[in-house]
């Protein structure tokens, strides 16, 4: 039995070897047919021997497993989307923003942008544990069945590999293989598919895996995350990724100077044509990754990288007529009906022509020929008017004066570009856009409900704001279109279910304008439940971290409104967590209270991530600069001369790291 274990294992690292030669290395040492063979002869030995059974065994890759419904699961590191720039001036005000922040020369590793589905897999041990889509970033689908049919993937890495590790990459398709399935498509009488993006992000939701072993994909990979890793700088990052078996691009380049980085843009603007995939931009980082660590994230984005994109598509077609829709906080949105055009790949029939000033500045009129392009090659805008082809008789466009919804005269802020109805709860979009933003992924996350049925609920006069959603019962449900009894109980399920929803993501669902995640994040954890920020005037509001003017007016404003209080009021009473729980408030002090505290350095305790976190849950605040408000500096080791010198200059306190701890009590004197 050990000479037949022995066998299984010997085929399966040969076929690994062979699979890495051909979908990575791309230099084939055996034909098609003798890796087929070996193949089989390991698929006969695994069936005959179902003790030796591997889930990450070369056989594994011709799919077969049927996934119905792909699981949600939570990202352990977040996946961040990238701040986009479009002009070398946009790249200089980048490093303006970073030579701030960190000290020392800083190098940049230059990547091209793939445009792929975005991916996070998960190695422990060397071995593929799971495959997840990027979804909001804090959480995705559970792809792992159809990634491992995906040849560049490797299923068992080699060489000095961490024990736990997340990589990050895109899932692409070829031009030869997407042309190549189009020809098949087309040959049997189907419609082709429209580009080679789609096409791989739809393959990952494919219920079949065999499927999807069936289509050409590959998977680039661009950066690794975890901790304890061994790696000190991006492009080491991506030279062992390489040496683990991974699939890298061999695009990458270090670069000294912003310069060296423009002339890296340069080059592949024009040779990014004779690629065999698609990509629409590079991406620049900051190649240490103490320096990336120092500098940290938005509330979105990492501050250390920045795509470039490159010029998008640009086509002309007939503006055939405007129309206005109505967002959930009442914002009039005009939208440009076109002529159907190609774009990047895709049909485009609408576009955003963003506000009253933009439609006058541009002077856009119903019947001309306009440009569109994709902004960031993803949303279409407009962005002028082909002058030439106006017909004689066009008129300048009118703006409306009232809500194309309810007809309630339109208003418009000093200072506002957009403009606004009023009929905060009146106006039907208003009232199906407030709901749908307060069961959404990242507010209340209400299984089993959609914004469609959200609609179907209003419209049928069975609520009119989220607090009447936790009064719906099944009968009341089950007559709505497409709703069966199973997915009626799942809905008033996933409602009750979501009355243990933290205090914070509540605060973000109810919709106040200008409270996005973050700000419900840092308004929850200073004043702790509804009530105590309810009664917040705007002058203690402002003095929250990043909390201005605007937020404080749009805060108070809105629980100065009897019917924002009323619906509160039964929110409470339904049981909704108003309140910061008893769990959530162990380690939550106002040691710090007041304190605008500086990290510079590298520390040995804890993480940059950690002490960041330590200072918020007692109060304090965490800037990236220094300056006359700054209280202190937890100092590390290695901390730049510049920030050293500044400090002296504004006479600020520097602290060590193992000061700072004993100041919160995290160590005791002993320690």
């Amino acid at each position: 039995m050990n000479e037949i274990k022995q066998k299984i294992e010997k085929l399966r690292h040969e076929l690994r070897q062979h699979n890495y030669n051909y979908y990575v290395l791309d230099q084939a040492i055996i034909t098609d047919y003798e890796f087929d063979l070996k193949l089989k002869e390991l698929q006969v030995l695994e069936e005959k021997y179902p003790e030796f059974y591997d889930e990450n065994s070369p056989t594994q890759r011709v799919g077969g497993q049927i996934t119905k419904n792909f699981e949600t699961v939570t990202h352990e590191h977040r996946m961040y989307s990238l701040d986009n720039s479009y002009s070398k001036d946009d790249l200089l005000d980048w490093e303006k923003r970073i030579n701030k922040i960190v000290d020392g020369e800083i190098q940049y590793t230059c990547e091209l942008k793939y445009d792929g589905a975005s991916i996070s897999l998960t190695y422990e041990e060397g071995r593929l544990i799971k495959a997840i889509t990027r979804g909001d970033g804090y959480q995705g689908d559970n792809v792992t069945a159809n990634v491992k049919t995906i040849r560049s993937v490797p299923l068992k890495l080699k060489g000095d590999f961490p024990l736990k590790f997340d990589i990050r990459g895109e899932i692409i398709l070829p031009f030869e293989g997407f042309h190549k399935m189009n020809e098949e498509r087309i040959e049997i009488g189907e419609e082709p598919y429209r580009n080679p993006r789609n096409t791989a992000s739809g393959s990952l939701k494919l219920q079949d895996s065999a499927e999807v072993a069936k289509r050409p994909l590959e998977c680039l990979l661009y950066n690794i995350v975890g901790t304890n890793l061994g790696i000190h700088t991006q492009y080491e990052c991506l030279e062992k990724a390489k040496h683990w078996g991974f699939k890298v691009p061999e695009a990458a380049k270090v670069c000294r100077s912003m310069e060296e980085v423009f002339d890296y843009i340069h080059y592949w603007n024009e040779e990014r044509h004779k690629l065999p995939y698609e990509t629409d931009g590079v991406v620049v980082k900051v190649n240490s990754l103490r320096q990336q660590d120092e500098l940290g994230y938005t509330a979105k984005s990492p501050r250390w990288a920045i795509a470039y994109k490159f010029k998008a598509e640009r086509v002309s077609t007939r503006l055939n007529s405007i129309t206005y829709q109505v967002g959930r906080t009442g914002a009039i949105t005009p939208v440009a009906n076109l002529e159907p055009v190609e774009l990047s790949g895709t049909t485009v029939k609408r576009a955003s022509l963003h506000n009253a000033d933009q439609i006058e500045k541009l002077d856009i009129r119903v019947g001309d020929v306009v440009y569109v392009e994709k902004g960031g090659e993803i949303i279409p805008k407009v962005l002028g008017v082909d002058f030439t082809k106006r017909l004689v008789d066009s008129k300048p466009t009118t703006y409306i004066l009232h809500c194309p919804e309810c007809g309630t005269e339109l208003v418009r802020q000093e200072g506002e570009a957009q403009h606004y109805c009023p009929n905060y709860n009146g106006c039907k979009p208003q009232i199906i856009g407030r709901i749908q933003h307060f069961i959404s992924r990242k507010a209340m996350d209400i299984e089993g409900l959609g914004g469609e049925t959200v609609a179907l609920l209003v419209n049928e006069g069975l609520i009119n704001n989220y607090s009447d959603l936790y009064e719906l019962t099944v009968e009341q449900v089950i007559p709505l279109e497409r709703m069966a009894e199973k997915s009626a109980n799942n809905l008033i399920e996933g409602i009750a279910n979501s009355k243990t929803i933290p205090f914070e993501r509540v605060l973000y669902a109810l919709g106040i304008r200008y409270v996005g995640e973050t700000v419900a994040k840092k308004l929850a954890r200073h004043f702790r439940s509804l009530d105590a920020l309810a009664k917040a005037s705007q002058e203690d509001l402002v003095h929250v971290d990043e909390i201005g003017e605007k937020i404080a007016k749009s805060v108070v404003l809105f629980f100065s409104s009897n019917e924002n209080n009323y619906i509160i009021d039964r929110l409470r009473n339904f049981g909704v967590q108003l309140k910061i729980s008893e769990e959530e408030l162990v380690g939550l002090t106002d040691k710090l209270k007041g304190d605008v505290i500086v990290i510079s350095g590298v520390f040995e305790h804890v993480s940059r991530s950690e002490l960041k976190k330590l200072i918020e849950d007692n109060g304090g605040k965490v800037s990236s600069s220094i300056s006359s408000k700054t209280s202190y500096i937890v100092a590390g080791t290695n901390m730049g001369p510049s920030k050293k010198e500044k400090a002296m200059k504004l006479n600020i306190q520097l602290l060590s790291e193992n000061d700072f701890l004993k100041k919160i009590n995290f160590l005791s004197d002993t320690d």
